[in-house]
């Protein structure tokens, strides 16, 4: 049987499933991503096997390429949102876990370029957790 993930953007006006798994799920901490998502890492499956159907707002996906470069980042241009990228010439499939619409039934495979991370990003598990908004009880 064939693994379906579906997945869409903040406003739902890009939807795709993706049939077929994921080989890996990296946590990249490169100056590049931390860019494309202003936080402290971006978390993207990758998959060589898998196919990607936009089941509607296709024509609101924009891809921008870093020039001279093969980062690149596919958006909803309505919203904003990271969806799916098909890079390197067709030969990987790139979805940010965060459009994913259900759960993800893998832990990510690796945190890398983990030397360019943020340097707040360290002593995390110092850091208060809240279940909500600051102030909401």
């Amino acid at each position: 049987m064939t693994q379906t993930t579906a997945g869409s953007c903040l406003c739902g006006a890009v939807r795709y499933e993706v049939s077929g798994g994921f080989e890996s799920f990296f946590l990249c901490h490169c100056k590049r991503c931390r860019k494309d998502t202003g936080s402290a890492h971006a978390a993207n499956l990758f998959s060589t096997s898998a196919t990607i159907a936009w089941v509607s707002g296709r024509e609101s996906v924009q891809t921008y390429r870093v020039p001279e470069t093969r980062h690149e980042r596919s958006f909803c241009t309505k919203c904003g949102s990271a969806v799916p990228s098909v890079v390197m010439d067709g030969a990987l499939l790139v979805v940010p876990a965060g459009s994913v619409d259900g759960e993800i039934d893998t832990q990510p495979t690796a945190h890398i370029c983990f030397t360019s991370r943020a340097d707040w990003y360290t002593r995390l598990e110092d850091t208060p957790r809240l279940d909500g908004l600051p102030g909401q009880v």
